[in-house]
């Protein structure tokens, strides 16, 4: 089938996307979509898949591919004059990963006991890194690489967020989860570390071409989408409910989850003791 995207919504620049970066960007829509119908078809043959963590990957794959649908039909783009010419920069890339990073970033915080002001502080800096990305890519002067710059600091507090901060909550039910974590972590934290290479080789630079811009940008996505959301759903499908400290979200601002049991150290009371009087005015 002869792809017709750029005959419907011609590109515009002197740099800008090929029928076959098209062609690539349908392939990756597909991929999304199979995705997210594998997702939709699993997720609704479990029990209690209404769970947080099972419905992070619908809603991440649901917005790429809605992304990559626009990005494949040559759609959700601005031009942008820089230092070598004008270029084509997608804002929809931004707006998917606007609302993708903090989900990501969230399925990884609900294996820890981290408190809900912690966890909604880190994905407030998971907005940050997106915005300065965006706003730097829209930027014609070299002002831009300010923005990266603040993007940059924002994505190394995330890791200390992830690998340092969250030390100070203790896992829930010990090795599995936190084994979990630290692994799942270590994916997103390597393959995010690659994407700013990629903005500074694309929209920063200019260096590639919009063709190989897309190119990389997709493998990377494909990598911290559905590959990752593979990983995830199949570790948290070995765990239990409890087990993950924060699913629910029910935990208020502790940084616990109730615990079901007596506190330690104290035993449980017996079996029909009498209760301690209330005491009461006469």
């Amino acid at each position: 089938m002869v792809n017709k995207a750029l005959s419907s919504n011609p590109p515009a620049g002197e740099f800008h996307i090929t029928t076959h970066a098209s062609d690539w960007l349908w392939a990756v829509f597909a991929i999304m979509l199979l995705s997210l119908l594998v997702s939709l078809f699993w997720t609704g043959l479990g029990r209690h898949r209404n769970r947080i963590p099972y419905q992070i990957p619908i809603v991440v794959l649901t917005v790429s591919t809605i992304a990559y649908f626009s990005m494949a039909s040559d759609l959700g783009f601005a031009v942008i004059l820089n230092q070598r010419g004008t270029r084509q920069v997608w804002y929809v890339r931004y707006i998917q990963w606007f609302i993708n990073a903090p989900l990501i970033l969230l399925g990884l915080l609900i294996f820890t006991n981290m408190t809900v002001s912690d966890i909604l502080t880190t994905l407030f800096f998971s907005w940050v890194l997106v915005v300065a990305g965006l706003v730097g890519a829209l930027v014609s002067s070299q002002y831009k690489w300010g923005y990266y710059a603040f993007g940059l600091a924002a994505l190394f507090y995330l890791w200390y967020r992830l690998f340092a901060h969250s030390l100070r909550y203790p896992f829930r039910v010990g090795q599995n989860v936190r084994s979990g974590y630290w692994g799942l972590g270590a994916y997103v934290a390597f393959i995010w570390t690659l994407y700013p290479i990629c903005w500074g080789l694309s929209e920063g630079s200019n260096t590639i071409s919009p063709t190989s811009e897309m190119v990389f940008y997709g493998i990377l996505d494909i990598i911290a989408g559905p590959l990752f959301l593979l990983f995830y759903i199949l570790r948290v499908s070995t765990l239990q409910a409890a087990d993950l400290g924060a699913a629910s979200l029910a935990a208020a601002d502790r940084g616990e989850v109730e615990p079901k049991g007596p506190a330690p150290g104290t035993a449980p009371p017996a079996s029909g003791a009498p209760q301690a009087p209330v005491s009461g005015g006469t």
